[in-house]
C-alpha cells in the first residue's frame, strides 16, 4: 500500500479501550511496513477536522479507532471519496465493524485486515448531508435515545434500559406519513428503523436482511401493540426473528421520506433532527477495508 495510513483514535472510547487499541494497532500496521500517522483530537470537532484534513489530503486511509460514534464521524469524511476506510473497533455497539465482518475484541486483527488491503465497495445512506452505515432510529427507539441523552446516571447500557422502561410508561402510537420511492404509506406504528445494515445497539439484528451492496434501505415498522408485548419484541430483535411476527412488517427502497410529529431522528446512534427528513441509499458510496474471502 503506497502513501500514508491516517489512524484516527478516540482514545476515551470503551473507557480506555480506545487508547489501547490504537497503540496497537498502530504497532500492527507498521510492523507490517505501512506508513502511519496517529490522530487525537481533543474533541469531537478536531476529530472531525482531522479526518477531514487525512482524506482531502490523500491519506492512504482513513481507519477509525472507536465506537460506532467515531466510525459515524470518519464517514462524513471518508463517505463519497475515493479514501478507502478502515475500522479497529473500539466501543460498546461496533455494528458497522459486526456487518464487515471485522474482529470485535482483537484490535491487531483488526489491524491485520487493513494491511491485507483487500477491499469492497459498499452502500451507504445519506441524510441531506449527512452519512450513515448502520441504521435510523425514528420510533421507540429514537424517544429512549432522546430521554437516555437528558439523564446524567446511570451511565453505560443500564442508562439506555432504564430510559426505556420509562418511556414504555408515557409512550403511544405513532401516526407515520411516508414515501417508499414512489410509494405512499401511512400507517400508526410503535417503532420505525431503516437499515442500511442489519444491526444497531450492539447487535441487535433490527432489519436482518440488510445489505450493504443491494442500492436499499430496509424499512421495518412495528404496528400497533400492547407494551406488554413491545417488550417482549425486544429479544427477538438480537436473531432478526421479530420480522416473523404478524405485527412486523418490512419494505425496501432507495429512497424514504418519513414524517411524524414529535419524533426525532438518530443516525448510527447520533441525534440527526426532527422529522420529517428523507433518507437515501448512496451505491457504492465508500471503499472499505474487509476480511478477504475464504479461497
Amino acid at each position: 500500500m503506497d502513501g500514508e495510513i491516517a489512524l484516527l483514535i478516540n482514545p476515551t472510547s470503551g473507557g480506555g479501550k480506545g487508547a489501547r487499541a490504537g497503540k496497537a494497532a498502530a504497532a500492527r500496521l507498521r510492523s507490517a511496513g505501512l506508513a502511519v500517522r496517529e490522530l487525537v483530537g481533543r474533541d469531537v470537532e478536531e476529530s472531525r477536522e482531522l479526518a477531514r484534513q487525512a482524506v482531502e489530503g490523500g491519506a492512504a486511509g482513513l481507519v477509525v479507532v472507536g465506537g460506532d460514534g467515531m466510525i459515524h464521524l470518519g464517514l462524513q469524511a471518508a463517505g463519497g471519496s475515493d479514501v478507502p476506510f478502515g475500522v479497529i473497533p473500539a466501543g460498546s455497539g461496533n455494528d458497522f465493524a459486526r456487518a464487515l465482518g471485522i474482529p470485535l475484541a482483537d484490535a491487531e486483527g483488526a489491524a491485520d485486515v487493513v494491511a491485507a488491503a483487500h477491499e469492497r465497495k459498499i452502500d451507504l445512506g445519506r441524510a441531506g448531508g449527512t452519512w450513515f452505515g448502520c441504521v435510523v432510529a425514528a420510533g421507540f427507539d429514537a424517544r429512549v435515545n432522546d430521554r437516555a441523552n437528558r439523564m446524567r446516571w446511570p451511565r453505560g447500557r443500564m442508562r439506555y434500559n432504564i430510559a426505556m422502561l420509562a418511556e414504555l410508561g408515557v409512550f403511544r402510537p405513532i401516526r407515520y406519513r411516508m414515501e417508499l420511492d414512489d410509494e405512499e404509506w401511512s400507517t400508526d406504528a410503535m417503532l420505525v428503523t431503516i437499515g442500511n445494515a442489519p444491526s444497531y445497539g450492539g447487535g441487535m439484528k433490527v432489519t436482518p436482511d440488510a445489505e450493504l451492496d443491494d442500492e436499499l434501505l430496509d424499512v421495518m415498522v412495528v404496528k400497533p401493540i400492547s407494551k406488554i408485548r413491545l417488550l417482549m419484541v425486544f429479544p427477538k430483535v438480537y436473531s432478526g426473528a421479530h420480522v416473523r411476527l404478524p405485527y412486523v412488517e418490512v419494505r425496501r427502497a432507495r429512497r424514504v421520506h418519513v414524517e411524524a410529529d414529535s419524533i426525532t431522528a438518530y443516525v448510527d446512534g447520533e441525534r440527526l433532527g426532527p422529522l420529517p427528513q428523507t433518507f437515501e441509499a448512496v451505491p457504492a458510496a465508500l471503499r472499505v477495508f474487509v476480511p478477504a474471502p475464504p479461497s
